[in-house]
């Protein structure tokens, strides 16, 4: 009875070895990793990468949504960008009705701030605070941005891609980690403009027009100091200041051109630059212009200032991004597929106006750059990290050869300056249009 036992067990023994060799040799070679586990589906270890895309979520996130939020002046002086928020909003519309990212909607929340510094910090809170978004995203201008930039980095609420070009937003990323720019920084364009004068223009006198806060401050720092470096023979003969609270500058303009200056530095928001344009012609004064580029939309300049008589003839400025107005992108793909989604998704908005193709690319930036591959992991360190390390990214609304990158603060080499390329463009008055000219200007030291 015993032996009979002895050999039941090793007969099972044995048999329980051969159903594991069976098993680890699987059959035919062509079928090896592909032998169904019970219930009849494939089944495969999961690879570091999927273990690391295990859900994550902050305050903002979920299994179905993305909730960020952004303030723009939709009313006050500054209203003219308003549309940047109406068309990224329209954007993530059509974002969602193509599934979202990763199978999660946007919900993007935005406020009125009025280009205030003041309803900027109230609309921050709010949207932190209230709101309980994942992160903010393309705040305007540099004084609300100014504003709401310790609060933010203070709570650890990614602040990325603002809708300024202020050079401190990537001058010492490791005192504000969480906030980055996109555009090309103001002081950067400013060099260009003086590159441009050193050859063409060596001996201009210049006059500058610009607005008394931090956003006109920066532009004439980095023209000051493209001078400097460059040991330019322009220079500076006179320097006016306006307020956002101003009714108008004709007063300044018409102070610039009794300084005898033969070019002006206009530093300033749509409106006042509209009306610059206009009272210059209005006083006698025909100098050649350097226009800033946050005020090259010909909707919401050009044309105002064309159909009050202004000189548009002695025009400059800079672009990183394709003009839709421009006849050589007529058949451009990435500016046909950014018509038809002006066409379907905001037919209330100028496809012209160059602000819009601005909302549509840095929206693209946001989820191509930084929401595809931020993945599962939908914290807000991880939205930063993304962000941050964006390498050789191409938003084909951009000008060609024109790349976007990036680098984290605990790299040898923090870049927080996105896009730091252009091209100047010269006003053409009887096309209505900017004649671009010259190569593209890279002046990243990347």
């Amino acid at each position: 009875m015993r032996n009979r036992f002895r050999w039941t067990a090793l007969l099972t023994l044995l048999a329980a070895v051969a159903m594991v060799l069976a098993v680890a040799c699987g059959g035919d070679d062509d079928d090896e990793g592909t032998t169904p586990a019970p219930g009849g589906e494939a089944t495969a270890a999961a690879s570091p990468t999927e273990q690391q895309d295990v859900k994550k979520y902050d305050t903002g996130a979920s299994d179905t949504e993305i909730k960020l939020g952004s303030c723009y002046p939709y009313s006050g002086p500054a209203a003219a960008y308003g549309t940047i928020g109406k068309v990224i909003e329209a954007y993530f519309k059509m974002v969602n009705e193509q599934g979202g990212v990763n199978g999660r909607k946007l919900t993007f929340v935005t406020q009125d701030d009025q280009y205030s510094p003041d309803k900027t910090v109230q609309c921050a809170r709010s949207l932190v605070e209230q709101e309980k978004v994942l992160f903010v995203f393309n705040t305007l201008g540099t004084p609300p941005n100014t504003a709401i930039w310790d609060y933010l980095n203070q709570q650890k609420i990614p602040h990325i891609f603002v809708a300024t070009g202020a050079s401190k937003w990537g001058a010492d990323p490791k005192s504000h980690p969480w906030t980055l720019g996109w555009q090309p920084d103001y002081q950067s364009e400013a060099a260009i403009y003086i590159t441009y004068l050193n050859k063409e223009k060596p001996n201009a006198k210049i006059a500058i027009l610009y607005q008394n806060d931090d956003y006109g401050k920066d532009y004439v720092e980095g023209l000051k100091k493209a001078i400097t470096a460059t040991n330019s023979k322009v220079t500076i003969v006179k320097e006016v200041t306006y307020a956002t609270t101003d009714a108008s500058v004709s007063a300044q303009v018409t102070q610039l051109k009794e300084s005898g200056a033969d070019t002006f530095y206009l530093v300033a928001t749509p409106k006042f630059a509209t009306q610059a344009l206009i009272t210059a012609t209005q006083v006698g004064w025909k100098p050649f212009i350097l226009l800033n580029s946050v005020s090259s939309s010909i909707p919401s300049v050009m044309d105002p200032a064309s159909q009050q008589g202004a000189d548009l003839s002695n025009i400059i400025t800079t672009f990183y991004i394709k003009d839709p107005a421009d006849p050589q992108w007529a058949n451009d793909k990435a500016i046909q597929d950014y018509l038809a989604f002006m066409k379907k998704y905001y037919p209330d908005g100028n496809p012209n106006d160059g602000f819009n193709v601005y909302g549509y690319s840095v929206a693209q930036t946001l989820v191509e750059g930084v929401l595809k591959r931020a993945g599962n992991n939908l914290t807000r360190e991880n939205i930063l990290k993304q962000a941050t390390s964006i390498k050789d990214l191409r938003v084909d609304t951009l000008l060609p050869g024109i790349l976007i990158n990036t680098s984290p603060v605990d790299s040898a080499n923090p870049d927080y300056y996105p896009i730091q390329a252009e091209q100047l463009a010269k006003f053409n008055p009887s096309a209505k249009k900017w004649d671009l000219f010259g190569e593209v200007i890279d002046v990243s030291k990347k």
